[in-house]
């Protein structure tokens, strides 16, 4: 499959089969995660590789947060154990998190290098047969989301990458034409 058929095949999988991902899968989507542009050469990215109790751990912080939208405590406790459970039973999880420079202009630059680094592991998969759900949003900043992460004080965790052998591939989602949000500027 060329490039521009690999950007064109990437979708987020919300499904997978039990099919493992072995340890060298990830280190080759790790490894094309590294090679994304990044000013300075910062190479701002740090990746945790989540294994089953960490899963559980990570889908439980996530689970506590969306049971707080239920007023029933029962459905509240049934919706953050399935979250954790679903979490735990996936194939792969990894936190990719950037080191937070105090300089705001690198802060900006490492930020916007991780998720190029994101990128190239998500179309990496695709190549391999694999596929990817990136999530992002409240949770990365969630202590105890952090905490199941691993990750360091000094970082902040860009996004969640879910990896597996997808059980069933979304249809293309309609995307705006290039040309209408294009202006060339003489």
């Amino acid at each position: 499959m060329n490039l521009a058929e690999t950007i064109r095949q990437r979708r987020s999988i919300k499904r997978f089969t039990d099919r493992p991902v072995t340890r060298e899968e990830i280190e080759q989507l790790l490894d094309a995660a590294t090679l994304a542009p990044n000013h300075r050469l910062t190479q701002p990215w740090r990746f945790y590789v989540l294994g089953p109790e960490a899963r559980y751990a990570y889908g439980r912080a996530l689970g506590v947060r969306k049971a707080k939208k239920l007023d029933d405590a029962g459905a509240a406790a049934r919706l953050r154990d399935t979250v954790a459970a679903e979490h735990r039973a996936l194939p792969a999880v990894i936190a990719v998190a950037v080191i937070e420079s105090e300089n705001l202009e690198i802060r900006e630059e490492d930020y916007a290098a991780t998720m190029m680094g994101i990128q190239n592991l998500a179309l990496s998969a695709v190549a391999m047969g694999l596929g990817t759900h990136i999530k992002t949003g409240g949770i990365m900043n969630d202590p105890d989301a952090r905490a199941a992460a691993g990750v360091q004080a000094n970082e902040r965790i860009v996004a969640i990458v879910n990896v597996g052998q997808p059980a069933e591939t979304p249809a293309a989602k309609t995307r705006e034409a290039a040309a209408r949000l294009t202006r060339w500027v003489p």
